[in-house]
C-alpha cells in the first residue's frame, strides 16, 4: 500500500444492483468488469486482473461479515472475485475468504453461499482464542491501562497468503468515524484489538493505521473493492436497522486505502447531512450516550468521540492520499 496507482478511486454505481436488501450478481459482474478495467487502464478483465495476481498466488480475499445478515460483505461480489481469480488460473484452494472471527462468517453464511473447493477461515473461534496469531508478529501501544499492550498478527496473513484483495463495506462506526478499508485490513488482522476504544474515548485513530503499517500487511493488501451496494450510515457495524442502511448501488475500487476511505467517508457525512444527523466529527458532549439502545435508535447519539482522523494518520504513515485534491476520482455508471 498503496500499491499501484496512489491516489485513484474508481467508483462504479448502478441502482439496480441491489433491490430489497438483494444484490443482482449479474449486474454486480458488470460493474466490477468496469471498474478494474477503468482502475488499471487494461483493455481486458483478465488483463487487469493479471496486474495484481499470478496463477501461483495464494489469496486472501479479507471480507467484513460484521453486520450480518443486513450489511456485510455481499457474497455475490465475494463469488465474481472468486471467478475472477479462477480465470487467471488460481486454484480454487488456494482461494481464502477470511475473516477474524468464525462466528461472525457463520452468521453470515459463507461457508454455504460460496463455490465448493474455497477455503474459508476465521481466525479466532472465540473472544479469548489466540491461537491464530503469530506472537512474533506484533503492533505495540498503551492506552488505557490494559494489561496486554501488544496486538499480534494473525498467522494466515504473515505466513499463509502472498496477496490480499480487501473487501469491506461502507458504514459508520461508532468509534472510528467510518468503517472502510483501513479499519477492515487493521482490525480484522491483528488480535486484541478493542483495547483502543473505552467509551466514550478511542484511540482507533491512529491505531488503524499503524497495523496497516506492519509488514507484510502491507505488501500484501495489492486491491481493494468497497462493497458499497449497501450504506451504513448510522449505527455501524452492528446495526440491522434499514431505516439506516441506504441502497446506494456503489463499488469503490483502488489500490490506496486511504484515498478509497476519504471518498467513502465523504459520502458518509453527506447522506448524515442530508438525514439531519450530527456528523461523524463531532464532539457534543450532549450527543454522547453510555446506553447502546439509544445509539441504535437515534443518529444524533453516539457511544464514542469519534475519529475519522484515522484516514489522514493513514496517509501520514504514507498507506495513501487522503487529500481530496489530490485524489483522482473517476465515476462510472454502471
Amino acid at each position: 500500500m498503496p500499491g499501484f496507482f496512489p491516489g485513484r478511486v474508481v467508483q462504479v454505481s448502478d441502482p439496480r444492483s441491489i433491490a430489497g436488501n438483494r444484490v443482482s450478481q449479474g449486474i454486480i459482474r458488470r460493474m466490477l468488469e468496469l471498474g478494474m478495467k477503468e482502475l488499471t487502464g487494461e483493455s481486458t478483465v483478465r488483463a487487469a486482473w493479471l496486474k495484481f495476481i499470478e496463477p501461483t498466488d495464494i489469496v486472501g480475499i479479507k471480507i467484513n461479515p460484521s453486520g450480518a445478515p443486513a450489511c456485510c460483505s455481499s457474497p455475490e461480489l465475494v463469488r465474481e472475485i472468486i471467478s475472477a481469480l479462477q480465470d487467471v488460473r488460481v486454484p480454487a484452494h488456494n482461494i481464502v475468504v477470511y475473516d477474524r472471527y468464525e462466528y461472525e462468517m457463520d452468521i453470515g453464511s459463507y461457508q454455504t453461499l460460496l463455490p465448493p473447493g474455497v477455503r474459508i477461515e476465521g481466525i479466532q473461534e472465540g473472544f479469548h482464542d489466540d491461537s491464530g496469531y503469530d506472537p512474533k508478529v506484533y503492533c505495540e501501544a498503551r492506552f488505557f491501562v490494559e494489561w496486554e499492550t501488544r496486538s499480534y498478527m494473525a498467522s494466515l496473513v504473515a505466513h499463509g497468503l502472498t496477496k490480499i484483495i480487501n473487501v469491506p463495506t461502507m458504514k459508520d462506526h461508532s468509534a472510528s468515524g467510518v468503517t472502510g478499508c483501513l479499519k477492515n485490513l487493521g482490525y480484522g488482522t491483528f488480535s486484541n484489538v478493542a483495547r483502543s476504544h473505552r467509551a466514550p474515548y478511542s484511540f482507533t485513530d491512529p491505531l488503524i493505521g499503524v497495523m496497516c503499517s506492519v509488514e507484510p500487511l502491507r505488501s500484501k493488501a495489492v486491491l481493494h473493492i468497497m462493497d458499497g451496494t449497501r450504506q451504513v450510515w448510522h449505527g455501524g457495524p452492528l446495526t440491522q436497522a434499514q431505516d439506516f442502511i441506504y441502497p446506494a448501488g456503489t463499488l469503490y475500487l483502488g489500490t490506496d486505502p486511504v484515498a478509497v476511505d476519504t471518498i467513502e467517508l465523504e459520502a458518509i457525512e453527506r447522506k448524515r447531512r442530508e438525514r439531519g444527523a450530527p456528523s461523524v466529527w463531532d464532539v457534543d458532549p450532549k450527543n454522547i450516550t453510555a446506553n447502546p439502545e439509544e445509539f441504535y435508535r437515534d443518529p444524533a447519539k453516539n457511544l464514542f468521540y469519534r475519529r475519522p482522523g484515522h484516514i489522514a494518520s493513514g496517509g501520514k504513515l504514507g498507506l495513501g492520499i487522503s487529500d481530496l485534491k489530490h485524489i483522482d476520482h473517476r465515476v462510472l455508471a454502471g
